[in-house]
């Protein structure tokens, strides 16, 4: 087997454990937080809130290292050790410090949730992505596997959370030990050249980033249109559940969908490359807003479990456009040595401040309006931006047909013109 084949099939593998271990012990979360921890909306909220500020902090750090040691597999090995302890964690400590204290709980949370996956997985996606450049793979067709490992392991959360929540808690464990002896498996071959371009990195880069009002529209992006997607998903099982006849059967049943759904996001995945290529980044990108905007609203409109459950499915082709549409964006209109920074610190950073912002207040209008009002208000706020997006990012799609220019924007970030 080729070194290409070989890493394809090492990252893919990691990718898929690495969503096993996050989805046991996360795609239930809000359930758990509403029916185990008996939390309130505004409590929940509060807690996502505490969450998002600790991946803020960790986001830049994991994203200036990350171009700083290049190639190099250190911070994947280091998140695979932090995630080995996932299921003792919130079983024997997260869990009493929220029923004790929810700011104590919230804060102790956010740093290990913070560290192991709402900033680890974008450190873990741009390392993907950088050795799929590399070695000639497609970043998509790898974080395929990651969403299939998702759905395999939702696809029981459902049923295990009934049983017993812990159940969850400890597969996520289990899993982040096949995700350690994997990345011990992984070699990559690190030129002079790799070592020289990852060297090159300094901070007065990611600070020159922030002079340019192209990165700045993408921002205004990402704010307006993306953490919306996560805003939307995290109370939204707590919400699925309720319209069933009980609430065990509204878990099982979100178990199954969740689990479909991220297989079709898988098959998505796999395609989007494909799609992307053809339309371009910046039609990419304005496509997944305007689909997201359409699930959003869609959500806050329909009426029964059938209805809502179209809607959540909606999210299966969004998702991958966008993720794809990022990459692609940010390589062909920005310096790739940066590509790290700019993925964390323009998209999960930039994300994050949204999320973090929004959490509590959506918390407040689910209590208060009921969802889908909350819902209605916040497609409306997504289909703004995506319209807005049409007028504001760039229409440069690859190196090779826009070199010149290319070469203008990377000398404005080295010498911060």
């Amino acid at each position: 087997m080729s070194n290409s084949k070989s890493l394809y099939w090492k990252l893919s593998a990691y990718f898929f454990f690495f969503f096993v271990t996050w989805s046991s012990c996360y795609s239930l979360f809000s359930i758990w937080l509403g029916q185990e921890i008996k939390l309130s909306g505004a409590d929940t909220g509060i807690i996502f809130s505490v969450n998002g500020v600790f991946a803020l902090c960790m986001q830049p750090v994991y994203g200036y290292v990350s171009d700083k040691i290049g190639l190099k597999k250190n911070i994947l090995a280091f998140i695979s050790v932090v995630l080995v302890f996932v299921g003792p964690f919130f079983i024997y400590v997260y869990g009493p410090l929220l029923r004790y204290n929810v700011i104590l709980g919230a804060l102790v949370g956010g740093i290990y949730l913070g560290t192991g996956f709402l900033s680890g997985v974008g450190a873990i996606e741009s390392y993907v992505e950088k050795i799929g450049r590399k070695y000639n793979f497609e970043y998509g067709k790898s974080r395929m596997w990651g969403s299939l490992g998702w759905a395999a392991a939702t696809f029981f959360a459902g049923q295990l959370f009934n049983i017993n929540p812990n159940i969850n808690f400890w597969i996520a464990s289990v899993s982040a030990i096949i995700l350690f002896g994997i990345i011990l498996s992984v070699s990559v071959e690190i030129t002079d050249e790799d070592l020289e371009k990852a060297e090159s990195v300094k901070l007065k880069d990611v600070g020159h980033l922030f002079l340019l009002k192209d990165f700045w529209f993408f921002i205004l992006y990402v704010i307006g249109v993306t953490c919306f997607y996560s805003v939307y998903d995290q109370q939204f099982p707590l919400y699925y559940s309720s319209l069933f006849s009980t609430k065990a059967l509204g878990n099982q049943v979100f178990g199954y969908l969740n689990s479909f759904q991220v297989f079709l996001e898988a098959g998505m995945m796999f395609a989007a490359p494909f799609i992307v290529n053809k339309l371009g980044a910046k039609k990419g990108l304005v496509i997944a807003g305007l689909l997201m905007a359409f699930r959003i609203i869609g959500s806050g409109v329909v009426d029964g479990a059938i209805g809502i459950s179209c809607m959540k499915l909606i999210h299966s082709f969004e998702l991958p456009i966008m993720l794809i549409s990022i990459f692609k964006y940010l390589a062909a209109n920005f310096d790739t040595r940066l590509s790290s920074i700019l993925y964390l610190v323009g998209f999960q950073f930039s994300s994050q401040v949204g999320t973090t912002i929004l959490s509590p207040i959506a918390g407040r209008l689910y209590d208060n309006i009921g969802f889908s009002h909350t819902y209605i208000i916040m497609g409306v706020i997504v289909l703004f931006f995506a319209i807005v997006s049409i007028f504001t990012l760039l229409n440069l799609e690859s190196k090779e047909n826009n070199s010149n220019d290319i070469k203008d924007k990377k000398q404005i970030i080295v010498e911060g013109k």
